[in-house]
């Protein structure tokens, strides 16, 4: 039948890769001819999952901070100081070893495309020497020296601020794509917000910012007001931020409301109102936000559940989000969709139905992962001559205009 849906669902369908491309899509029956063929069964196929928003350049552990939490303390950004001491006592090679761990771990579930960000350093080297570890392996990259004050800076914050403005930014900006901060209570007011972005949009970055995770906040006005391509968290939001998200909705590039349901998991916080964000015309991705502190998680199909079951978002709504939803919050047009010229990463379920990834949640459905139409990961993967434990390594992909 033809496509229908707000997913532009295709049954009894079939797709041609070549060079690494999408360069056909159609139903079966009126497949042209090519070189080889695998017949997946009647698997749904959708595209590979875009994750916007991740933290992966990390060394140390947390576990004792979650077992606390779920004891009832409260969550405050100041646990990241944890990961900082830790992530700058480890080698390089120990931050690299553990960035690839969990970009194949993210691969074997699905995720193709990945933002991740600096921010665990808060030195001038430490966040200069994660960020080119992290853009030989994905070229989403971003400058996040505004996680929260470094420790040595924690009563002058000015002086922190005037350092990520000025030689934090002069060595990190080559190897970064994005700059980010995190706009809250316990890290960074609106004003020295807007100082740190500005800096570097003057250093040619695009701006995303953390904002309205712990509370209302002024992180969703200036995002739009500077065109930030996400704003990440959107927990804690005022009527007025959703008004401005979605005039922003209109521009040529909207700032995406990028929710993140495996930080309100792992903190017992409110999830996001993701259907008062649908309803408004604000478009919406889900990411992981993998990080050590609050949502050590790298499935991006438990988020799709969670946003399913509390954050008010239809199956269709919820994987468009965690597909073309995250496209968007990265300004990307060849990821995130199976069209022709369109990269062809994909995955293959081991299910009828995409709608299986909220229907059956903690499954491992994934048979099978294929990246630029090489096969990476899974039985399905293993079965065309691919690499069924997901360990291809990552590399960077300039996006296809």
């Amino acid at each position: 039948s033809p496509a229908s849906g707000p997913l532009g669902i295709l049954r009894r369908a079939a797709l041609v890769i070549e060079d690494g491309r999408v360069v056909w899509t159609g139903t079966e029956s009126e497949a042209p001819a090519t070189d080889s063929r695998l017949d997946v069964g009647g698997r749904a196929v959708l595209p590979g999952f875009v994750d916007s928003h991740t933290h992966l350049l990390f060394a140390g552990d947390r576990t004792e901070e979650f077992r606390a939490r779920m004891a009832g303390r409260p969550y405050a950004a100041g646990g990241i100081r944890t990961t900082v001491a830790a992530t700058r006592a480890a080698s390089d090679a120990e931050l690299a070893a553990g960035l690839d761990r969990h970009l194949a771990e993210l691969l074997r579930q699905g995720t193709t495309t990945v933002e991740t960000k600096s921010g665990y350093g808060l030195t001038v080297g430490d966040e200069a020497r994660a960020l080119r570890l992290a853009a030989a392996r994905t070229e989403e990259v971003t400058f996040l020296g505004a996680h929260v004050p470094a420790p040595e800076h924690r009563e002058d914050p000015d002086a922190y601020v005037a350092l990520v403005t000025g030689p934090m930014l002069d060595a990190c900006a080559p190897h970064a794509r994005w700059i980010d901060v995190f706009c809250e209570r316990g890290a960074f007011d609106g004003d020295r917000s807007r100082e740190i972005l500005t800096a570097g949009v003057r250093r040619g970055l695009v701006p995303r910012i953390h904002a309205g995770q712990l509370g209302p906040g002024p992180g969703v006005r200036l995002g739009v007001e500077l065109g930030a391509a996400s704003v990440d968290h959107c927990t804690h939001l005022t009527d007025a931020d959703v008004d401005d998200l979605a005039d922003a909705a209109g521009r040529p590039e909207p700032t995406v409301a990028c929710l993140l349901p495996g930080c309100e998991f792992s903190t017992r916080s409110p999830y996001p109102d993701a259907r008062r964000l649908l309803d408004a015309g604000v478009p919406v991705a889900l990411s992981t936000d993998c990080n050590p502190g609050s949502s050590y998680t790298s499935s991006m199909a438990f988020c799709v559940a969670v946003a399913v079951r509390e954050m008010g978002m239809t199956p269709d709504e919820a994987i468009h989000a965690a597909t073309a939803g995250g496209a968007a919050a990265l300004r990307r047009t060849d990821v995130g969709r199976l069209v022709p010229g369109s990269r062809a990463d994909l995955l293959v379920l081991d299910a009828p139905s995409a709608v299986h990834l909220a229907y059956r949640p903690g499954v491992p459905l994934v048979a099978g992962v294929w990246r630029d139409g090489v096969p990476v990961a899974g039985p399905l993967a293993a079965a065309a001559g691919g690499d069924p434990g997901g360990e291809t390594p990552w590399t960077p992909r300039k996006p296809i205009a």
